[in-house]
């Protein structure tokens, strides 16, 4: 298990949204982005779906560090309660798994910007498939 940085190739969205992946530990993961104009919605403040995209990242990569060789995930379902608007700057995602489950696997999320203030939590609940 590796601490650097996810290959881009495996998160395709990652590279289109500017953002960086990492598996921080086994079970851990960290997604960030520098909010931009292109991020924005016609409000001035983060699009909710970049939040989204960053905890989804996060926990995909977050639950593939603890699968073994074969195995991969998909989302089943992510609920995401925004706290704050996020404006433009760093927002960071970290990513613990909860309940790592042979078939379901259970992951929480917290979004900070820049300033350490929470913008968002989310939980969420990934199935493990393959072999």
């Amino acid at each position: 298990m590796s601490d650097a940085p996810v290959s881009p190739s495996q998160f395709p969205i990652a590279v289109f949204l500017g953002m960086t992946v990492e598996k921080t530990g086994v079970g851990t993961a960290r997604a960030e982005v520098v909010i931009d104009e292109r991020h924005l919605n016609p409000n001035g403040v983060a699009h909710g779906s970049v939040v989204f995209t960053l905890a989804d990242t996060s926990m995909g990569a977050a639950t593939m560090s603890i699968l073994a060789d074969g195995l991969y995930c998909s989302t089943i379902e992510i609920q995401v309660r925004y706290l704050r608007a996020a404006g433009p700057g760093r927002l960071v995602v970290e990513t613990t798994v909860v309940k790592p489950g042979k078939r379901i696997v259970h992951l929480e999320s917290r979004a900070v910007d820049e300033q350490g203030r929470l913008v968002a939590t989310a939980t969420g609940s990934y199935a493990v498939l393959g072999n």
